[in-house]
């Protein structure tokens, strides 16, 4: 199976989806990671957080940790929109990699990258069989996010645990607060479906056939 991630920022894949991933190309599917944007990015003071070599450095990393490839959209942090350039990447990629499956954002996330990524995802995705969406940040929306499907990582979570490691940038920011809160979801997913530990996503459309 071909396989797409899509997420706005470098980590966004990794926060929601990476254990899901990591059982994918150990199953010998292909994962392609799309990145839309450069990912640098400053405080609201304009000091420099991270920059978009840097977040390069580390979405590459974390990458070949899961296995998968990365392509970087090449849009600046905080300014996507849905429209054609962003649209025409999307669709061409997915024609170009003949994609069967893919990740990609919750549209009601608060984060307005997230949110435009999201909408896109869909729009250009309306032809392939299957699309679930994730959630990746802690942050709540007037529009719950709520999971209908779940993938056991069990077997992946140290996997999940050093990708999101390896953006050492972002890390050294917030701490372990990802690691805490994401592995904690996994535990309660995990309990929903009986396993160990599990992603949840929202199910858009699964084709059985």
């Amino acid at each position: 199976m071909n396989i797409l991630a899509i997420g706005a920022h470098f980590d966004d894949i990794e926060l929601g989806c990476s254990g899901s991933l990591a059982r994918h190309v150990r199953q010998g599917d292909q994962v392609t990671m799309y990145v839309a944007t450069k990912s640098g990015f400053r405080s609201p003071g304009r000091e420099q957080i991270r920059s978009n070599e840097q977040a390069l450095a580390e979405g590459n990393a974390a990458a070949e940790l899961i296995g998968a490839k990365v392509i970087c959209g090449g849009f600046e942090t905080l300014q996507l929109e849905f429209e054609d350039n962003l649209n025409g990447q999307l669709v061409s990629l997915i024609e170009k990699e003949k994609i069967d499956l893919i990740y990609t954002h919750y549209k009601d996330d608060v984060h307005h990258d997230h949110a435009a990524l999201a909408r896109a995802s869909l729009h250009a995705g309306r032809h392939v069989p299957r699309l679930l969406c994730y959630h990746s940040n802690y942050y709540q929306s007037d529009v719950q996010f709520t999971a209908n499907f779940f993938v056991d990582i069990t077997d992946t979570w140290q996997t999940k645990e050093a990708v999101i490691r390896a953006h050492k940038s972002e890390f050294e920011r917030v701490g372990d607060q990802w690691i805490r809160y994401f592995k904690r979801e996994a535990e309660n997913y995990g309990l929903a479906i009986g396993a160990e530990l599990a992603e949840g996503f929202r199910c858009v459309k699964w084709l059985v056939g």
